[in-house]
C-alpha cells in the first residue's frame, strides 16, 4: 500500500476558486486536507493561514499550499512561524528554486495573477523538487532567530 505525501491547502476568499481547482487536480495523488476558508465570502486570511502554519511546522502535513490575492498576505502570516519557510512564487522557476535552494515547506501563490494552468505547473514543480542541501543547508539553518 502506497502513503500519500499530506498536503495542507488553505488561502483567503481571493484564492478559494483557485484553491478549490488545485485541489481537485492533486487530489489522487496527495492526501490532502483543506483548513479554508471555503467560500468566496470576504475573510481574514490569519484565521486560515496560522493553523494551517502549524500543522506545517509540527511535521503533520510535508507541504502546506496557501493562496490569496497577491499571495503576500499568506506568505507574511506563514513566515512568522519559526519552522515555516513560506515562498511566493508566480513562476515554475521560482518553485522550484524555493525547494531546491530554500527548502521551502509552504508555497504561496497570487491567485489574481497567475493563471489555473501556470499554478498547476508552479505547485507540481515545487512539490516534486528535493532541497539541495549542500551550501544552501547551511543558509537555511541561520533563517530562524531561535
Amino acid at each position: 500500500m502506497d502513503i500519500k505525501t499530506k498536503i495542507a491547502f488553505g488561502g483567503d476568499h481571493a484564492g478559494f476558486e483557485l484553491k478549490s481547482k488545485l485541489i481537485e487536480h492533486f487530489r489522487d495523488r496527495f492526501d490532502i486536507k483543506d483548513f479554508g476558508c471555503y467560500t468566496e465570502n470576504s475573510v481574514d486570511y490569519p484565521d486560515f493561514v496560522h493553523p494551517l502554519a502549524m500543522s506545517v511546522a509540527n511535521n503533520q502535513y510535508a507541504f502546506g499550499i496557501l493562496i490569496c490575492g497577491s499571495g503576500n498576505g499568506v506568505c507574511m502570516t506563514a513566515n512568522k512561524h519559526q519552522q515555516i519557510r513560506a515562498a511566493l512564487c508566480w513562476d515554475t522557476e521560482l518553485g522550484s528554486l524555493a525547494r531546491q535552494h530554500n527548502d521551502a515547506n509552504i508555497l504561496c501563490l497570487p491567485a489574481r495573477f497567475i493563471s489555473e494552468q501556470k499554478a498547476i505547473e508552479i505547485t507540481e514543480a515545487f512539490l516534486t523538487t528535493a532541497f539541495e542541501g549542500g551550501r544552501h543547508n547551511n543558509r537555511v539553518k541561520k533563517i530562524p532567530l531561535i
